[in-house]
């Protein structure tokens, strides 16, 4: 038997009557309404509440592979495109330390951001890159996080606040990984993917640390196709680029880029 966990469940009937209110916004008022950011589990829960009411939520988290996203309601004379223009409810903080610092992770990142009071709910998909980090905010918290987020770790930072196509220009570096497998289920993916034992990738996917295209699954014999994008909580995320032909022993061949 499965055991629920009442807090769980709590925040997440909050978390879709907060959701609700902002589609019924978006109807009555005829704008552009959007929940705060949400992780992959919420982006599902809230995706499903939003086709049951009759209107599909745009998860949106400023670029093509954001795992965190807010879910927008669009009015019917606003499109996806919209979200990338001037009146995006998004924009990406963009954060330099000073040469000499060392380098910062993504923990530091975060906790420094969460040490000026916010709420990790303001705050999506944080970008490390060698000279600092893009980090992708909602739009309305820009002036209090210029005037608060000065220092992460040791160093001290400098910061601009500027528009969603700053991330074109981010280098993500991927590596391939070329594997194979008995067959092309969530679980093995992951295990190559994340170079982990296939069992270890199990417990994983059904404690809900996995995510496809955004979206938690929580089924190890989920079979992703070539394109879709896996990631794990903590491990990070990949790319499956390719499935390949059968090998004599019944191996699939399956190459994957995973994200450094």
């Amino acid at each position: 038997m499965t055991m629920r966990n009442p807090t769980t469940d709590k925040e997440d009937r909050l978390l879709l009557a907060a959701a609700e209110d902002k589609l019924q916004s978006c109807r009555q008022s005829n704008i552009m309404t959007h929940t705060a950011f949400l992780d992959s589990r919420q982006c599902l829960l809230v995706r499903d509440l939003s086709r049951r009411l009759g209107q599909e939520a745009v998860l949106f988290g400023g670029y093509e592979d954001a795992e965190r996203r807010i879910a927008v309601f669009l009015p019917e004379y606003l499109t996806e495109d919209d979200l990338l223009g001037e009146d995006s409810p998004l924009a990406v903080l963009q954060v330099c330390v000073p040469r000499g610092s060392g380098s910062l992770s993504h923990r530091d990142y975060l906790g420094s951001l969460l040490a000026t009071g916010i709420k990790r709910e303001v705050t999506g998909d944080i970008l490390v890159h060698e000279n600092g980090a893009h980090i992708v905010i909602l739009k309305d918290m820009s002036d209090f996080l210029l005037s608060s987020y000065v220092q992460a770790g040791r160093a001290n930072l400098s910061s601009s606040v500027e528009p969603l196509s700053v991330l074109r220009s981010v280098a993500v570096k991927t590596e391939e990984v070329r594997d194979s497998v008995a067959s092309v289920r969530l679980d093995a993916v992951c295990s190559s993917a994340f170079k982990m034992a296939r069992g270890k990738a199990q417990e994983a996917i059904l404690a809900g640390l996995v995510a496809v295209n955004g979206l938690q699954c929580i089924k190890p014999d989920f079979v992703p196709k070539e394109g879709d994008r896996i990631s794990m909580r903590g491990k990070g995320k990949a790319i499956l680029a390719e499935i390949g032909a059968t090998s004599r022993k019944g191996r699939i061949a399956i190459v994957l880029r995973r994200f450094l």
